[in-house]
């Protein structure tokens, strides 16, 4: 059978994995009474909570006789370590473009490895029945991008189709039938080349392992493009490293293959196609699996560095155990360097003492998923505040700087760009109408200045606004951002809070906890309205007495507390304070540094 593997690439919420559904159902990968969610590619619950897709997963429709291998890829930047390597495995690129936003920042990152790798795209605009969609204006900014990234001329000579994901159609014009994506079924055919690698069917057999899984009865397993050769079950391979070194000699137990959305098993593998191999006990992501007289591994992509790293450490505070199970720094270290394996984005280190970890990612979101799936699974940490890697070139200090692409109302435009501009050195680039009331900024910002700013940038927009980023370069150290201006309430005693006496701490600042709440020494309890941190009893109830007044025996009526995600909480805590989780809670403390951390710490912010 024809093979065709193809990329599915966009921003965050361009529509991806709603027209990969549509791709499935109308090629008959489904029988027609066969119950299907909304998103079934995003099989993670993290991902279908978020409506984002975290992690890159294969699948297959067969359509006139050929099997298109489809890749969905994830649009946030902090997964771009997943888009990375998946590239290398197909022969092209779907990018889909919102025809109201246009290229986004995600979208220049994906389109920047495609292009490298001289994969000829086939631009998607979508969601061309919006009320606001600009296709044509969409599809001159797709233009310029390209050529920006210094597209060849056979890339910028791209074929074009308008659709909509959700209404399940693509045409070639923009007055077309809507009736189904037929269109893009053959636009694939014709433009996207068949494997080269049949051609080397004969040879002996090669495979890049991409992507790592696991089966609680195959053991691990890794999906990757076979370059070379065929394979069958029981066949013997070798796993070499990068540098090319032996790491195992293993029998194949099972191959598959993606037909629809589950992994089928199958008799052989041939070259050209994307398949998933078990078998090995050692082998990772970016390994050769190969015969055993092949000596030379194959050239795997370079993963862009991470920007920020995090510490974890154990959850040393008073209520530590009472939720999760896994509290040990052993078994903490050990699900960190699973996650690493297959993660290749991530990196983990050991700090002296080996109580806590430095992970080093891409972002706080990317960071935030880490976290909350390590506390669904059932383990308790204590997270740093997330600090910037910087860089030593020439004598020189370097920090990471990213791309901001906001589209905010027009009257909020200036508290934005004084913001962005003056308390977190920024630099503007451009800033343009976007219509509908709305303004464009384009500004590089310091990574530092972008850590906690969310939050602020929502209040400024009164939650209107829609902050992008994406790493951007590197950049002379522009010297000392402030942090958070707040103080915070810390609970000063150990015990229940009382809503008495949380009512009288109200006028003192806003609070994160409510009545008959856990609380101990050292907890952060709220945020001071003043500058200064403020200690406080959360614990003190109503003196009694025998006398009567009218009112006094009123009942206290709270102000709802502020509930801050995890992600929202990582950010907003200061370098002396920590994010303590559980399965069941979110919680800030105090972290109480000696002068000698301090200073340390001090030195590595700047």
């Amino acid at each position: 059978m024809d093979i065709r593997n193809i990329a599915i690439i966009a921003h965050v919420d361009h529509g991806k994995t709603t027209l990969v559904d549509q791709l499935l159902k109308q090629s008959g990968s489904f029988r027609e009474n066969q119950a299907v969610a909304e998103r079934a590619m995003d099989s993670n619950d993290i991902e279908r909570e978020r409506g984002i897709t975290i992690l890159a997963k294969a699948t297959s429709v067969e359509w006139k006789g050929t099997r298109i291998n489809i890749v969905d890829t994830p649009g946030h930047a902090d997964f771009g370590g997943e888009v990375e390597r998946i590239l290398s495995m197909v022969d092209g690129v779907c990018l889909l473009v919102d025809a109201a936003e246009g290229p986004m920042p995600q979208t220049k990152f994906v389109t920047s490895k495609a292009l490298a790798l001289g994969l000829r795209p086939i631009v998607v605009l979508n969601k061309v029945d919006k009320p606001a969609a600009e296709p044509d204006d969409a599809l001159n900014d797709v233009f310029d991008l390209f050529a920006n990234l210094g597209a060849s001329d056979e890339q910028l000579d791209f074929p074009h189709l308008y659709a909509s994901g959700i209404g399940g159609w693509a045409d070639e014009t923009l007055d077309g039938p809507r009736k189904d994506m037929t269109a893009l079924f053959d636009m694939i055919l014709r433009h996207v080349e068949p494997p080269k690698q049949i051609e080397r069917a004969d040879e002996p057999f090669q495979m890049l392992a991409t992507t790592l899984g696991a089966d609680a009865f195959l053991g691990r397993q890794l999906t990757g493009r076979v370059e070379a050769g065929r394979a069958k079950a029981g066949d013997t391979l070798k796993a070499l490293s990068r540098d090319g070194e032996r790491i195992e000699q293993f029998r194949i137990s099972k191959i598959m293959a993606f037909r629809g959305l589950t992994p089928q098993p199958i008799d052989e593998a041939v070259a050209g196609d994307i398949i998933t191999l078990a078998g090995m006990s050692k082998a990772t992501v970016a390994d050769t699996l190969c015969a055993p007289e092949i000596t030379t591994a194959l050239p795997a992509q370079p993963i862009d560095p991470p920007t920020i790293s995090v510490t974890f450490g154990i959850n040393d505070s008073p209520l530590a155990g009472r939720d999760g199970k896994k509290v040990q720094s052993r078994v903490i270290r050990e699900r960190l360097m699973k996650e690493a394996e297959s993660n290749v984005a991530i990196k983990v280190e050991d700090t002296p003492g080996g109580e806590a970890f430095v992970v080093s990612g891409r972002g706080e979101l990317q960071m935030g998923v880490l976290i909350e799936n390590m506390r669904r699974e059932g383990y308790e940490l204590s997270i740093s505040r997330p600090r910037v890697i910087f860089r030593e070139e020439d004598g020189a200090r370097l920090e990471p700087v990213e791309e901001v692409i906001i589209d905010v109302d027009d009257d909020y435009t200036g508290a934005v760009i004084e913001k962005l501009t003056g308390d977190r050195k920024g630099d503007m680039v451009d800033m343009h109408p976007a219509g509908h009331g709305k303004t464009r900024i384009v500004a590089h910002v310091p990574s530092r200045g972008l850590i906690g700013y969310h939050g602020e940038f929502m209040t400024d927009t009164r939650g209107n606004g829609v902050l992008n980023r994406i790493f951007h370069g590197w950049a002379p150290y522009k010297g000392t951002i402030q942090g958070r201006r707040q103080g915070v309430l810390i609970s000063m005693e150990d015990g229940v809070s009382v809503a008495y006496a949380l009512w009288n701490l109200e006028e003192r600042g806003k609070l994160f906890i409510g009545a008959q709440e856990q609380v101990y020494q050292g907890m952060i309890i709220g945020e001071h309205s003043r500058d200064n941190d403020l200690e406080v009893n959360p614990l003190k109830g109503k003196k009694l007495t025998n006398v009567r007044a009218s009112g006094t025996d009123e009942a206290v009526r709270l102000t709802p507390p502020v509930r801050l995600s995890l992600e929202e909480a990582i950010a907003y805590i200061n370098n002396d304070e920590l994010v303590e989780v559980t399965p069941k809670s979110i919680r800030l403390r105090k972290r109480y540094l000696d002068p000698h951390e301090r200073k340390r710490q001090a030195r590595s912010e700047g």
